[in-house]
């Protein structure tokens, strides 16, 4: 898969992690019929392989799963075990370098102008500016200077109102987890998941 034309297209990648299991592959599905394209499974979840490996049987092999909070080289072998079809990390890790090898793209991790030099170097296909609450929207727009061919993805503290300023400022496309997943990866109400849902796409749509 392309991740910079997912990204790009979609404008909105759903960060799903959780206590429950079983929660949070109805949460994974959930956001996916309402329409949600990009859905990354963070590795913190609990029997998060499970949970991307089961995602991915019923979502089917051409869908834009992930995994997320992905370190290691062993995480990067066993996500892509279990289906995901890029990675995710929150920073510069032995993970972009495997996921290079394992013919996976990487949404990197990265906060400071050089650690978004090294992870382009290291071979990321897109920036997850993270945590992006640090800076908000005007710290963005100061990197798109000179950083204006790269795919940034702010992640941290994005709400909807958030979402819309980030892409005004130049993001590619916005991560969002507790904020648009609420309780719903505890068990919680998947109707007003689903109306959180709607409340992103619109906000992100162009």
């Amino acid at each position: 898969m392309n991740l910079r034309d997912e990204l790009r297209t979609h404008r909105l990648l759903a960060i799903v992690r959780g206590p429950d299991p079983a929660a949070a592959l109805t949460a994974v599905l959930t956001v996916a019929e309402s329409g949600v394209a990009l859905i990354e499974v963070s590795m913190t979840t609990a029997d998060a392989l499970g949970v991307i490996r089961r995602a991915r049987a019923a979502l089917g092999p051409d869908f834009a799963l992930g995994a997320g909070t992905v370190l290691s080289a062993e995480d990067a072998h066993a996500a892509a075990d279990a289906g995901a079809g890029f990675l995710v990390t929150p920073a510069i890790a032995p993970s972009l370098a495997e996921g290079g090898r394992l013919g996976l793209p990487v949404l990197a991790g990265a906060l400071t102008p050089t650690e978004v030099v090294q992870a382009v170097d290291g071979g990321a296909a897109a920036i997850k500016l993270f945590p992006a609450s640090l800076g908000g929207p005007d710290y963005l727009g100061a990197l798109r200077d000179p950083f204006p061919g790269i795919a940034f993805v702010p992640v941290g503290g994005v709400d909807a109102d958030g979402a819309r300023r980030y892409l005004d400022r130049g993001a590619t496309a916005v991560g969002v987890g507790s904020p648009l997943l609420g309780d719903a990866v505890r068990g919680g109400d998947t109707t007003a998941l689903r109306e959180r849902a709607a409340a992103f796409l619109a906000a992100v749509r162009p």
